[in-house]
């Protein structure tokens, strides 16, 4: 029986790779990268030398029916993502996909769980988390205010990811929506403000320049220097 892993990798600091995941990148027959260049750093930091073959978002059904055949040629295969644990805001749930409806039980998806933003941001916010709703990146346009009014109305916390060129765009959009939201039960019925929403935004987890900004939106965009605007962001709404 074929194995399919997904594994887990460092969302910066490498040392995060789990021993398990490091034989696991060992063992497998191919390693599946988002990127291969990047993927091609951490196993060269690590002495591996287990060949790699591209799987990402532009990927075209020839290219996944290759990755079919090899599984079918009995090869054990790893998928990675640049960073973190594949399937979350990236395409590995696509192929896991296709392998359940080729395969079924024939081959076995094995998880193996390691780094990753949601988990790492959630971890350090402070904030009760125990039910929240992640919505990933948010889209550039299509969509984007469809979701921002989701976020208003939720009675659970978000979280999301954002690119270094929206984050500030998004910070003017939740003001906004704080100003709009329904008034909650124990605010007596009054209007909503800017200073309601609670944020928790980290940047650079796990890496040299790990920040992590909190609270109000006014506050978390003044504490945001234009020098320190890289990188991947989360961001964590409270209310």
């Amino acid at each position: 029986m074929s194995t399919l892993y997904i594994v887990a990798t460092p969302i910066g600091n490498l040392e995060d790779l789990t021993l398990r995941a490091l034989r696991i990148l060992k063992e497998v027959d191919f390693v599946l990268c988002e990127d291969t260049r990047v993927t091609r750093k951490l196993l060269e930091h690590y002495q591996i030398n287990t060949p790699t073959l591209s799987f990402h978002q532009h990927s075209t059904g020839l290219e996944i029916d290759k990755l079919l055949s090899l599984i079918r040629e009995g090869k054990n295969l790893a998928l990675v993502t640049d960073a973190g644990t594949p399937g979350v805001s990236d395409p590995g749930g696509v192929l896991v996909e296709q392998v359940i409806k080729q395969f079924d039980n024939q081959v076995k998806i094995e998880a193996i769980p390691g780094p990753s933003a949601l988990t790492a941001a959630i971890s350090v916010s402070g904030l009760p988390l125990d039910k929240f709703l992640f919505l990933g990146f948010l889209p550039h346009k299509k969509g984007r205010q469809t979701l921002l009014k989701k976020i208003s109305e939720s009675e659970y916390p978000i979280v999301l990811y954002e690119s270094v060129h929206r984050i500030g765009k998004l910070l003017d959009e939740l003001n906004g929506l704080a100003s709009l939201a329904p008034a909650s039960p124990s605010q007596g019925g009054r209007e909503r403000s800017g200073q309601d929403y609670q944020l928790v935004v980290c940047r650079e987890l796990t890496k040299k320049f790990e920040t992590v900004y909190r609270g109000t939106v006014e506050e978390v965009r003044s504490q945001l220097k234009p020098e320190e605007v890289k990188g991947e962001f989360v961001v964590i709404i409270h209310r």
